[in-house]
């Protein structure tokens, strides 16, 4: 089912010569799979342009994916890429897709799984300034996302004992200490005590040898510290065609792999590639046993 502006999505299949013959979503119990639930812009949409009036219309598409998602109507959501700016513009404080999912389902932390090209990348800390990474990178919060990423491997992706391999944060794993301590204070102490609860969770690696074919053929998934350590491996091996996964959520959601490319809006050229991924992890996870 598509959430949108029926009227902005038949221009825009007129404007590549396609006729839209989707029915209106009236339910899930009197709709076809593939139905268009009609919500209306406040005003005009034009390819490429943004118009902060529009705003709010973008948080009502996910506000009626998240509510379907919650009392059981729906059973998963797929998100297009959104213009965080525009929002701002608007007025509505907006920092993504994630953070407002998590806040709209209560949920205290969620992880960022990209999947693609073979690989699991999971992130411990996503948009953050790089001089604030350590900061934020606490045994507490470390701890949870790995529980998070063990947990939702298992019940998403139907892994029964994932292997997770940790990144160190500094150069070559922190050096024993003499490139940094966060290894010696955080990650080592976290990872050892979840393995000692028998979980599968090993490191922590060096990231420039942890993203390489033979160490990540001993995991399931690598959880890296921060978000250009490891999506920009993930992004070389699946671009276009990775699917971002948000972990720890009540429902299922992926996303595309990329941004709104305004400058390739109603031109014809978009690859939709990552978007075609994401709708079929989407059902995957959907009905997939738990």
């Amino acid at each position: 089912m598509i959430v949108g502006d029926r009227g902005v999505i038949a221009q825009r299949a007129a404007m590549r010569g396609l006729r839209l013959e989707v029915p209106e979503f009236r339910g899930r119990e009197h709709s076809p799979a593939l139905s268009i639930k009609h919500i209306a812009a406040a005003h005009a949409v034009e390819p490429g342009t943004l118009d902060a009036r529009n705003a709010r219309h973008v948080l009502s598409l996910l506000d009626f994916a998240i509510d379907g998602c919650l009392d059981g109507s729906l059973d998963a959501m797929v998100t297009a890429p959104v213009q965080k700016s525009v929002i701002n513009d608007a007025g509505i404080p907006f920092t993504g897709h994630t953070e407002y999912l998590a806040e709209r389902t209560r949920t205290p932390l969620v992880v960022m799984l990209l999947v693609g090209g073979g690989l699991r990348v999971a992130l411990a800390t996503t948009h953050l300034a790089l001089s604030e990474v350590p900061r934020a990178l606490t045994r507490e919060r470390l701890e949870a996302t790995l529980r998070i990423l063990a947990a939702d491997l298992a019940k998403r992706f139907g892994i029964a004992r994932p292997r997770i391999l940790v990144a160190g944060l500094n150069p070559h794993a922190g050096e024993g200490g003499y490139l940094g301590r966060e290894e010696i204070d955080v990650i080592e102490p976290v990872v050892a005590k979840l393995a000692a609860e028998g979980l599968a969770v090993s490191g922590p690696y060096p990231a420039d040898t942890l993203f390489t074919p033979r160490t990540l053929a001993q995991g399931d998934a690598a959880l890296a510290m921060f978000h250009d350590q490891g999506l920009p491996v993930l992004k070389h091996a699946a671009f276009g065609e990775a699917v971002n996964v948000t972990l720890g959520l009540p429902i299922i959601r992926t996303s595309v792999d990329h941004g709104t490319a305004l400058d390739l809006a109603g031109a014809g050229q978009v690859d939709a590639g990552s978007l075609r991924a994401a709708l079929a992890l989407a059902c995957d996870m959907a009905h997939r046993p738990r």
